[in-house]
């Protein structure tokens, strides 16, 4: 069985995703920890429960979900992986985390490359990476198939979607996304998205105001 821990970190309430299962092997998403105290909640609850992370994952590169990447990265010497088309965000990523009033000590740059279609393995697990974009360039989602789990990051979220008004924002290449790679999966899987609480696919295919299908 795969267990997930959340972690709401930062200003921007971004949610953090620790997965793991029985072999103690995990996968960090979005670590967006902003400071000691956000690093050390993270640290203790990986210690605690005596996991040994093993892959360092990004669903985009917005500047509220990259705040912890290189402490995770540098903390269990694993190397951030990304889709290639998500690197354009990081080269001025300081100046633009400071136009928030957010202070950013080092840039973590993705050393490996995540494609649609792809599986992640760790310990009895993987994760099926899906490529969506629309809110971001590069944006991805990790389908948990054994558990019919989506970690749906800015993509989809609940009633809601993600914003389309910043640099790689495409509202008909994201209700295209949304429609042909998450809107597929069973209706009954769990949507654990970027920012609030969760959802479900056949919730969102019926209400969400943006995406319904039904």
């Amino acid at each position: 069985m795969t267990h997930i821990k959340k972690f709401v970190f930062n200003p921007f309430q971004v949610n953090t995703y620790v997965v793991y299962d029985q072999s103690g092997e995990c996968v960090l998403i979005d670590p967006a920890c902003s400071d000691v105290y956000e690093e050390k909640a993270l640290t203790d609850f990986i210690s605690q429960h005596r996991l040994t992370p093993v892959h360092l994952l990004i669903t985009h590169a917005h500047i509220d979900h990259i705040l912890g990447n290189a402490f995770a990265s540098e903390t269990y010497g694993i190397p951030l992986a990304a889709h290639p088309d998500s690197h354009q965000y990081l080269t001025n990523a300081k100046e633009y985390a400071l136009s928030f009033g957010l202070q950013l000590e080092k840039v973590c740059h993705p050393t490996v490359d995540l494609h649609d279609g792809q599986i992640i393995h760790f310990g009895h697990s993987q994760l099926k990476v899906l490529h969506t974009p629309g809110h971001a360039n590069g944006s991805l989602c990790f389908y948990l198939h054994d558990e019919d789990v989506l970690i749906s990051g800015d993509v989809l979220f609940n009633q809601s979607i993600g914003r389309t008004d910043l640099p790689g924002g495409d509202y008909d290449l994201l209700k295209k996304s949304i429609w042909e790679k998450l809107f597929v999966l069973p209706d009954h899987t769990r949507v654990l998205p970027g920012h609030g609480p969760e959802t479900t696919i056949g919730n969102e295919k019926i209400t969400n105001p943006f995406v319904a299908i039904g």
